[in-house]
């Protein structure tokens, strides 16, 4: 079982942090109060393995004295658990700037006290703490999306990032209407449609005749040519962004015969490439 102790400066990206590894696959428990780590521990550990990799959130919300905090921590060993510690800080100036945009007040503020000694004093209390974490992030220059990145820099190996991203691709008739959730959309009305073969019509795209049928055309040919490489452009282009996630859209009439090969066969394009995918098909059951 691992345990990642995320603390640090009130305002430094902490919360955003939370979310980066929420999508990771952690287990993530905000403003855990430190005597209760070990026992949390105990029961991850009698869940066989449901749990393997977990973050706790721990800062001055719960009080400024963290020698609990690391006897929590060296009773993890016995447990046959490991943890790292991920401080958070930002300079002043901009604690004070975020702060202000929430309208909460900061948690070591008390009454006559200035928000500056808040954050001083913060500082001061979290001594500890950064002295012996394994990383430390400074987030005062850094935008949202530049804060994901370095997390997945830090804890996500190799390939094992860019499958931290969830892709759907997602089969539409427009008679129905455009799907909302959809990102990136498009329009296959230009192929024949198979609805006007009388052998065809009652089957879906999931069949092998209905397949062939779109496939054989030369626009579908030409269409998945130009489509690819650009997919393949995108998908890096949005993880850099920092996108979680992207619904890919493709349309046809009804959404039971064209759209529906297409979007297998993207799908299946782009899960050859590493990628996770799922597919949705939308309207396949309608009549």
């Amino acid at each position: 079982m691992e345990f990642l102790i995320v603390s640090g400066m009130s305002g430094a990206g902490k919360s955003r942090a939370v979310a980066v590894f929420e999508d990771l696959g952690y287990y993530c428990v905000d403003n855990m109060p430190p005597q209760l780590i070990p026992r949390f521990a105990e029961m991850c550990v009698a869940a066989e393995g449901r749990f393997e990799k977990a973050v706790l959130v721990v800062d001055t919300r719960n009080g400024t004295d963290f020698d609990e905090l690391f006897t929590a921590l060296e009773q993890l060993h016995g447990l046959n658990c490991t943890y790292q510690i991920l401080y958070f800080e930002a300079s002043a100036e901009t604690i004070i700037s975020r702060q202000r945009e929430t309208r909460r007040k900061h948690p070591m503020q008390q009454a006559g006290m200035s928000m500056q000694e808040a954050v001083e004093q913060e500082m001061g209390a979290l001594a500890g703490v950064r002295a012996r974490a394994d990383y430390i992030i400074n987030t005062t220059a850094m935008s949202t999306a530049g804060l994901r990145q370095h997390l997945l820099e830090l804890f996500v190996q190799g390939k094992e990032r860019d499958r931290s991203m969830s892709i759907h691709v997602m089969s539409f008739g427009f008679k129905y209407g455009v799907p909302p959730e959809v990102d990136v959309m498009f329009d296959v009305r230009f192929l024949p449609n198979p609805f006007y073969i009388m052998d065809l019509r009652m089957k879906t795209g999931l069949e092998k005749e209905v397949e062939s049928y779109v496939l054989e055309n030369p626009n579908t040919t030409e269409f998945l040519d130009r489509l690819y490489p650009l997919i393949d452009y995108l998908i890096p282009q949005y993880i850099e962004e920092g996108k979680t996630s992207i619904v890919f859209g493709i349309g046809c009439t009804g959404g039971k015969h064209r759209s529906v090969v297409l979007t297998e066969q993207l799908n299946r394009h782009i899960a050859e490439r590493g990628y996770h995918t799922t597919t949705v098909h939308r309207d396949i059951g309608r009549e």
